[in-house]
């Protein structure tokens, strides 16, 4: 995700075991989650891997926490290109502590806690990644604050400011507001003075919205959303956060007002059940948006797209993102949700409880079972 995942973090080879190596110890085995195979939720198992110290450049991290993203659930059913063929270990961003430094690395230390992004290999105890793709944690944070950071606030920054150019007295349309993603938006949002948040969710979920700052939630499963907005805001919205693909992108850039934006960065509508539906996925790129740069220049609107998945070599730019999110952390301007934390045991459960969006917040993995106080009880 960020600068180019090394073998050991971007497939389950061999990653080092819990004890720090000390030049060359023995290799120790611990616990990994493994796609065997597209499919359902069974397809992720958890396998034991044997170890390796940190190559240059590397370092080595006991993981603490990790973070679950549509992109794995769609990576399960064999629908994200950014993963590696089966068998693989999934998993884009992790939080935990240095263990052990390969050589040249100066910028971290044995004992740091940091955050970690790479395309894939993270769901496991223990990682191998290039220091580069490491980012100390801010004073204060959780290790499961920590794994639910990166990849979310990453992208709802990205989005709402680098293409969106949000300003004071706009108004944006967050689809999926509960998820990660859209608890990101909402609270990158909120920094910004007078911006009036539309947000879709289950009707279950508005209350939670309201609180976070959602002017106008809307239930998409009892109601057409884009008729919603259009009561409230005749002239449509500003920006429209578009995670959902097919004929919703075609209703977004519809919503927008003369200089509006649409950003497009999902296809969360080829996700109908456990496994890949081709049915689903026909109809989903049969109504794909599309647009000529003629119609855009007479709408007076802008399209963007952005996958965070393809900006592996940016490395710069992705730290200068983490730099203000982990300033907006610091202020108290921005936290991120957990919705639950689950055992690597229980990564179906986890899986299911994202999959069929009951999460308000983030879906976190650890090791091992976290403590009963910790552990929300499904809604």
């Amino acid at each position: 995700m960020s600068a180019e995942p090394a073998p050991a973090s971007a497939a389950p080879e061999p990653a080092p075991g819990p004890n720090p190596p000390t030049g060359g110890g023995e290799a120790v085995e611990h616990r990994a989650l493994v796609l065997t195979g597209f499919g359902g939720y069974d397809k992720v198992k958890v396998q034991a891997r044997r170890g390796a110290d940190p190559r240059p450049g590397e370092v080595s991290v006991s993981v603490r926490a990790c973070g679950l993203n549509f992109a794995d659930l769609m990576a399960r059913q064999g629908l994200y290109d950014r993963l590696p063929p089966p068998p693989v270990c999934p998993g884009m961003e992790c939080a935990g502590t240095v263990r052990a430094l390969g050589d040249g690395v100066r910028d971290r230390q044995v004992g740091d806690k940091v955050m970690v992004l790479a395309r894939s290999g993270l769901w496991q105890e223990v990682v191998n990644v290039p220091a580069s793709q490491t980012f100390p944690m801010p004073e204060g944070m959780s290790f499961e604050e920590a794994a639910a950071l990166l990849v979310n606030y990453i992208t709802a920054y990205m989005i709402l400011f680098d293409f969106g150019n949000l300003r004071p007295n706009q108004s944006v349309l967050i689809h999926m507001a509960a998820g990660g993603v859209g608890t990101a938006a909402i609270q990158l949002c909120k920094t910004v003075e007078n911006v009036t948040i539309f947000g879709t969710a289950s009707a279950s979920k508005h209350d939670t919205l309201k609180e976070s700052g959602v002017a106008h939630p809307i239930d998409y499963r009892t109601m057409d959303y884009a008729e919603e907005v259009r009561k409230i805001s005749p002239k449509g919205v500003d920006i429209v956060l578009d995670p959902l693909g097919g004929s919703d992108t075609s209703k977004a850039f519809n919503l927008l007002k003369p200089m509006g934006k649409l950003i497009t960065y999902g296809v969360a509508n080829l996700l109908t059940g456990q496994k890949k539906n081709l049915m689903a996925m026909a109809k989903t790129w049969w109504n794909q948006f599309s647009i000529t740069a003629l119609q855009l220049l007479h709408q007076n609107k802008a399209v963007c797209g952005y996958h965070l998945g393809y900006m592996d070599e940016e490395v710069e730019l992705l730290r200068s993102v983490v730099a203000k999110l982990v300033n907006l952390y610091s202020q108290g301007k921005i936290k991120p949700k957990i919705d639950s934390v689950w055992p690597f045991d229980q990564v179906a459960e986890a899986m299911k409880q994202m999959q069929e969006k009951k999460n308000v917040g983030k879906v976190i993995l650890v090791p091992e079972a976290p403590k009963e106080e910790s552990k929300k009880a499904e809604n």
